[in-house]
């Protein structure tokens, strides 16, 4: 088996409706779908949102087939719960590229650049078909590829996580920086050298992950 990593990038008419509006609204970043379920023509996913609560309902109020929606808000975003009716073709973004022996490990990355990135595991040629077999107006662009069954992994480590939150609590990120490396260390009680390194390694990692590229 191989894991493969996937971006998915549209043109503007094969775009669905919400993602349209994730790409055309300056207030929402991304949206994170973490699981979920067709089942009889209805989708059923719960995701987390990058963005304005009132930006992505004015995109949810306008469509008809939306059956039900629940909005519970957090930093930086909100959870979203949500069930919708198919179109036509019945197609859901969760078993869009699934075969006999190909499944779509989520999360899924629904992103505003008009790309969508998942991994998919199966066997390898049944992989490459897939890929191949795209829809007019979406190519698929493989970021990697694993020999093991593997999905995206956190981009940081509970340290470097730490490390970030203190670097940003303190302003070593703001512009002006009001606070150096020294703070961050005050802040982790480790040594200055140490909370250097974590805080370069999570940059390295965070950005490198964005880039889909290894740091």
């Amino acid at each position: 088996m191989k894991s493969v990593r996937v971006s998915l990038d549209h043109d503007d008419d094969a775009l669905s409706p919400i993602h349209e509006g994730i790409c055309t609204s300056p207030e929402i970043d991304r949206e994170i779908i973490l699981g979920g379920q067709a089942v009889d023509g209805v989708e059923t996913i719960t995701s987390f949102v990058y963005g304005e609560r009132p930006a992505y309902e004015s995109v949810l109020d306008g469509l008809e087939r939306i059956r039900e929606y629940d909005i519970t808000p957090a930093e930086g975003g909100f959870f979203l719960y949500l069930r919708r009716e198919l179109g036509p073709d019945g197609l859901s973004l969760l078993n869009a590229l699934a075969q006999d022996t190909v499944v779509v490990v989520p999360p899924i990355e629904v992103r505003s650049d008009r790309t969508i990135r998942l991994t998919i595991v199966g066997h390898p040629t049944d992989l490459t078909a897939i890929l191949e077999a795209q829809s007019d107006g979406i190519a698929a662009d493989v970021l990697w590829v694993s020999d093991s069954v593997t999905a995206a992994d956190p981009p940081v480590s509970d340290r470097q996580h730490a490390a970030l939150e203190a670097a940003w609590a303190v302003g070593y990120y703001d512009v002006p920086r009001r606070n150096g490396i020294e703070a961050i260390a005050d802040e982790l009680e480790c040594a200055v050298s140490t909370a250097s390194e974590l805080v370069r390694r999570g940059e390295a990692n965070v950005i490198g992950r964005m880039l889909e590229s290894d740091p």
